[in-house]
């Protein structure tokens, strides 16, 4: 059950651990690599390959469960905010770093100091209309994005909360439709 308190973020209800404020983040993909609507058919997957500290920083120390993910495609014409998800696991060892096959393998990661994190994510909604890069910039309550920011490429980044709800309206859904 989400709760609203003036002029505060949302709150979401958690039997087991009373109230907990949620979080609001974008994530970054490129639709050649992994799409949204992979995502909504697999139903949820792990974020790894994130080989940026203070991406990492993010997704060890903020991310938690059943914060919100806006998902953005990069590297596509038109950039856009795809989809709506949450986020399923907390900041858990990449083991993509520990494997010589894999792209993302770090010759200094080891079980001991695995380097690099990941959380894991699912789908909740796509959006009715995806939200172009162009779109937000031009739009003016959205000028605080980091998103928009002039030289920002971090591929998991912090949202506000009005940024989100704008994001959401933009694409045409509503929170209760996030349910």
């Amino acid at each position: 059950m989400m709760s609203s308190m003036p002029g505060e973020q949302q709150y979401k209800e958690v039997p087991t651990h009373g109230l907990f404020m949620v979080n609001y983040w974008l994530m970054k993909s490129e639709p050649h690599v992994y799409p949204f609507d992979q995502l909504v058919i697999d139903g949820s997957t792990h974020w790894d390959g994130v080989r940026n500290y203070q991406a990492r920083n993010m997704m060890r120390d903020d991310m938690k469960m059943d914060d919100f993910v806006l998902f953005y495609h990069s590297n596509f014409k038109p950039p856009h905010v795809a989809g709506i998800a949450r986020v399923s696991r907390e900041g858990y060892p990449d083991h993509t770093a520990q494997d010589p096959n894999s792209k993302y393998f770090d010759p200094k990661a080891t079980p001991e100091n695995p380097r690099w994190m990941m959380v894991d994510i699912e789908a909740i909604t796509a959006l009715k209309n995806i939200v172009p890069l162009e779109e937000v910039k031009n739009n003016p309550a959205c000028e605080n994005m980091l998103l928009v920011r002039k030289g920002q490429r971090l591929s998991v980044q912090p949202v506000e909360e009005s940024d989100f709800d704008i994001i959401l309206a933009m694409g045409g859904i509503s929170r209760n439709e996030m349910e």
